[in-house]
C-alpha cells in the first residue's frame, strides 16, 4: 500500500522491487524508444528520487504503463511518458480541470484531468509531446487523451484533446467541462 507521510510519498520495499522489475522489462522490450540510454542509468536517477518512484507507480497503477522516451543531456534528466496503447484506463471519464468540473451543474465527472495528474505529481503531455509520443508507435487508436491546453484556448472554455485515427495524428477541441468514457490523459514525468 502507498503511504503518505506528511508531503512524503514512499513505497514500500516490495512494492519498489516489483515497480523495478516492470519498468525494467518495459524498457528492454521496448528499446527504440531510448536508444543509448541503459537501464542502469534509470534505476539509480529513480532510486535517488524515491518521490519520482511514487509518482511512476502511480502512473503505473492506474493504466499508464510509463516508459523512458527521452534523456535531456543538458539536464541528464529522464523522462518519462505513458505509453500504454490506448489512454490510460484509470484515468478515464474525466473532464479538463478543476474550474470545468466546478462548472459543470449536472451529471459531474469524478475528477479532472489536471487535478488527477497533479495529485500523481506528473503533468499532461502537450501537442508537442504527444505528436513525439506517436513517432514512437500508435497510441490512441480507440481512445483520446486530454492535452496540456494552451491558456489563451481555457480562457475561452476550451480544452484540447488527441488521438491516432487513419494513421494520423489528430487534435481537436471541446468544451474544458465535457468528459467521455474513451478520453482520458497521459501525463509525463522528469526524474
Amino acid at each position: 500500500m502507498n503511504t503518505i507521510h506528511g508531503n512524503q510519498k514512499d513505497l514500500s520495499p516490495e512494492q519498489r522491487e516489483g515497480l523495478f522489475r516492470v519498468l525494467k522489462t518495459r524498457f528492454e522490450k521496448n528499446m527504440e524508444r531510448h536508444k543509448g540510454l541503459k537501464w542502469a542509468e534509470v534505476q539509480a536517477r529513480l532510486e535517488a528520487s524515491p518521490e519520482k518512484l511514487w509518482s511512476l507507480n502511480e502512473m503505473e497503477r492506474t493504466g499508464g504503463e510509463p516508459d523512458v522516451v527521452d534523456h535531456d543531456n543538458k539536464t541528464g534528466e529522464i523522462v518519462f511518458y505513458d505509453c500504454s496503447a490506448e489512454s490510460p484506463k484509470d484515468r478515464r471519464n474525466i473532464c479538463y480541470d478543476r474550474e470545468a468540473l466546478e462548472a459543470r451543474q449536472k451529471f459531474k465527472p469524478k475528477d479532472s484531468a489536471m487535478d488527477m495528474a497533479a495529485a500523481m505529481g506528473i503533468e499532461l503531455l502537450t501537442e508537442e509531446q504527444y505528436r513525439e509520443l506517436q513517432k514512437l508507435g500508435n497510441f490512441d487508436t480507440k481512445t483520446s487523451s486530454w492535452l496540456k491546453t494552451p491558456s489563451e484556448i481555457r480562457k475561452l472554455g476550451g480544452a484540447i484533446f488527441a488521438d491516432r485515427r487513419y494513421d494520423h495524428v489528430f487534435v481537436y477541441h471541446n468544451g474544458a467541462d465535457s468528459y467521455y468514457g474513451v478520453r482520458g490523459f497521459r501525463g509525463s514525468l522528469r526524474v
